[in-house]
């Protein structure tokens, strides 16, 4: 509200969801809502409403991409990269394979390791091991399709390894050399995951211990493996034709192959710079992920696809757990990948009709003589409401990390001010999340993304991540005993996944390093004058992102170097990193009012 000397009172705020792409007509419901939460906080009517401003803000999609770019195949099921949850003894047992149907057939001093197909009931196993031991058959380990190892271990008359739960035990070679290893509790396999243990063991030559290395690779971290060694087997380390992507610069062009990797994709981004547009290979994923994106922004917009320009693009180097190609249980392989978020805007900007829509959603809704005023540029209005945050001061940069873009803007001690937009954000985080830690579940990968993790170690407490152990009064859900969970508002959200707490904070914290502290970096040296980081004083982070629990630490510790203060914005002192738009439009309003009528005076 402005009062009558030009000054500005702020009577509420509210805050809601974007409804459809930020800038486009989808908008509408979103406005409105928000509209009348913050009169109901502040205690007027709609009716009463006078004008709505809102900010200049072209449409942005951020369109996501994850592409593998190197695969391990299997030929001739020649490995079992199997981690079950129970396996049963422990070692390292070499031998050759053979059927439990023919094991009484087995000749006294061979050494095999019995292949046991599901229904075969766990008292008759270990009675048929026990047997051919005492026949002189060395059984130097088991491989079972049932969920027996624990059981059929107890009753052998000397332990050997012992893995269950193989989903296709029909699929495993018989009559082949194999080995079969299985670590302790809380340890991994040492000889197999080691391509020289495999080596030895399979009396490779150089070449060969080169072919089997993506075996070794493959189970690095499990406790239990078995490797078959088939004559006509092979194992492949293949590169998958990913696609390129071509880069129209203001000045150069570049085409760099996707299976280069994000430091080569991102080195033709600095290149080019400043982009103007980029397309991908056809008849590829990363030429359909560009095209998809492209076509959705028309769409929204109404522009035609021409008018649709790719003006960022972020390329972030990954790992993805992929099923083994020609495997038998399911087994998987950390495959290198590149994840892309691209940043689209059109031609031209759709506000208008944006502010046309909210006025007669408004006016239908109670509010007739209401106004709705396209203003001012969603960065500028964003540095005006950025220096509301006390001890703050010219000149500023205010990082704004949204769900799909980073942007900046600066505003110099003379009022000038430059601002950059790039490609990738909490999105893209969440996205590398889910894939690297083999959730398939967005939601999920959100809850890890945004909130700390425990270990419940009994019904009544739970270790924290940071080493620090919470009781409970009450029993903690069964779901989540003995469970890595995240710690959300509303409650412990269990981790369907065998990977450690560790593990997991690694790489949650290490997607955000790669997309925030990388996307701030390219930000500040973007505006920075010259380039030299060394001449912004103040960096005030704004957004959704900035409420995150570790984000901020993260961007200060690699802004620490250059002498910057950094830190979580708090708008006008009470609303934190968000409102700060929202503040600077009205603040931008009320000057122009107040110069108008100094004008007309």
């Amino acid at each position: 509200m402005i009062e009558p000397d030009g000054s500005v009172a702020y009577r509420g705020a509210a805050l809601t969801a974007t409804t459809g792409v930020k800038g486009t007509p989808r908008n509408v419901d979103g406005v409105a809502d928000a509209v009348a939460r913050a009169l109901g906080t502040a205690g007027i009517a709609l009716a009463q409403l006078d004008v709505v401003l809102l900010n200049e803000a072209t449409p942005v999609i951020s369109g996501l991409a994850m592409e593998t770019i190197t695969e391990t195949i299997i030929t001739e099921s020649t490995m079992i990269g199997h981690d079950p949850r129970t396996p049963g003894g422990r070692g390292l047992g070499v031998g050759t394979t053979v059927a439990f149907g023919s094991l009484a057939q087995t000749r006294p001093g061979d050494k095999v390791i019995v292949v046991v197909p599901k229904g075969v009931d766990f008292e008759d196993t270990a009675q048929g091991i026990n047997a051919a031991v005492r026949r002189g058959v060395d059984v130097a380990a088991a491989i079972l399709g049932n969920d027996d190892a624990v059981l059929v271990v107890n009753r052998l008359d000397s332990a050997v390894p012992v893995i269950d739960e193989v989903s296709r035990i029909e699929a495993v070679p018989l009559g082949m050399l194999a080995a079969v290893e299985v670590a302790g509790p809380g340890q991994t396999i040492r000889t197999l995951s080691n391509a020289y243990g495999l080596a030895t063991i399979f009396e490779l030559d150089a070449a060969a211990t080169r072919v089997v290395s993506p075996v070794a690779r493959a189970l690095t971290g499990n406790r239990s493996a078995v490797v078959v060694r088939t004559p006509a087997g092979d194992v492949a380390d293949r590169t998958i034709a990913a696609g390129s992507l071509s880069f129209e610069g203001a000045r150069k062009r570049a085409t760099v192959d996707v299976s280069g990797g994000a430091a080569e994709i991102m080195a033709a981004v600095e290149r080019v710079g400043p982009l103007l547009d980029v397309a991908g290979e056809p008849g590829t994923n990363t030429g359909g992920m560009i095209a998809n994106v492209r076509q959705s922004m028309a769409d929204l917009s109404g522009h035609a696809t021409a008018d649709v320009r790719i003006q960022d693009l972020l390329a972030v180097d990954t790992f993805v757990p992929q099923e083994v190609r020609g495997g038998v249980a399911g087994e998987v392989a950390l495959e290198n990948a590149v994840a892309l978020a691209a940043m689209v805007r059109t031609k031209d900007s759709v506000m208008q009709a944006v502010a046309d829509a909210v006025a007669d959603r408004l006016r239908a809704d109670g509010a007739p003589g209401v106004r709705v005023i396209v203003g001012g540029v969603e960065a500028e209005m964003a540095v005006r409401g950025a220096l509301t945050t006390p001890g703050t001061d010219k000149p500023l940069v205010v990082l704004d990390l949204g769900g799909g873009s980073t942007d900046a803007a600066l505003i110099e001690a003379d009022g000038t001010i430059a601002a950059v937009h790039l490609a990738g954000a909490g999105d893209l985080v969440t996205k590398l999340i889910d894939a690297e830690l083999g959730l398939d579940n967005l939601e999920l990968a959100e809850d890890v993304k945004r909130f700390p993790l425990g270990k419940a170690e009994s019904f009544f407490h739970v270790r924290l991540e940071n080493g620090t152990v919470q009781f409970f009064e009450t029993p903690l859900p069964t779901t989540a005993f003995a469970r890595v969970v995240t710690l959300a508002e509303h409650g412990m959200n269990p981790i369907p996944t065998r990977h450690t707490m560790d593990r997991i904070r690694m790489v949650r914290r290490g997607a955000k390093e790669r997309v925030f502290v990388v996307n701030a970096l390219r930000a500040l040296k973007a505006i920075a004058p010259a380039g030299d980081l060394r001449q912004i004083g103040f960096v005030v982070l704004l957004g959704g992102c900035a409420l995150d629990f570790e984000i901020p630490e993260l961007i200060a510790d690699a802004l620490a170097s250059y002498g910057i203060v950094c830190g979580t914005g708090n708008v006008r002192g009470t609303e934190g990193p968000r409102n700060a738009v929202a503040s600077g439009l009205v603040a931008a309003h009320a000057t122009a009012q107040l110069a108008g009528s100094a004008v007309g005076a």
